[in-house]
């Protein structure tokens, strides 16, 4: 039990993506960033993401850390988005399956040890990340209010996650 345990838990936490240093990514070898969006970059309910998160956005472009969306959002309204910030976007993943995280990374050009995950949720970010081999970042949600589909692993998530320390 340990050991899945072990493997579900994400390699880094963060309390928002705009925490993340891009450089430091960068520094660490990191060329590319698979993003989720919703809870991540966009606030639930919300429409635009808010000016820091946007902002690391472009922080990470400069810092040389390509971006890609990465979301099970099907809507137009997730393509936009990702236009706006200027980073493609791969809708409709069916995450924590590994075929999305595969191909982010063969928009960004990348393998898997140059790029890492950051998402909000344990069982489709991290999950995800982790069968495709990647490292993972695990975020605070921006807002708690989730929609009805995602309340019961936010639930499971606190039973996995309890004890370990968050950043």
């Amino acid at each position: 039990m340990s050991r899945m345990l072990d493997f579900m838990r994400p390699q880094y936490y963060a309390p928002r993506i705009s925490a993340v240093d891009p450089a430091e990514l960068r520094d660490r070898g990191v060329r590319g960033a698979i993003v989720d969006l919703d809870n991540t970059l966009v606030g639930f309910s919300s429409t635009a993401p808010l000016a820091e998160d946007a902002d690391w956005v472009a922080r990470a472009n400069e810092a040389g850390v390509r971006v890609v969306v990465l979301t099970n959002n099907g809507t137009p309204w997730a393509a936009g988005v990702a236009r706006d910030l200027g980073v493609p976007c791969i809708a409709k993943a069916r995450k924590p399956l590994p075929h999305g995280f595969r191909r982010a990374l063969r928009v960004l050009g990348l393998a898997a040890h140059e790029a890492i995950v950051i998402g909000d949720q344990l069982f489709t970010d991290v999950l995800g990340a982790k069968l495709a081999g990647l490292a993972v970042i695990l975020v605070e949600p921006i807002v708690r209010r989730d929609p009805w589909n995602t309340l019961p692993l936010r639930w499971a998530e606190g039973i996995v996650l309890r004890g370990v320390p968050r950043v």
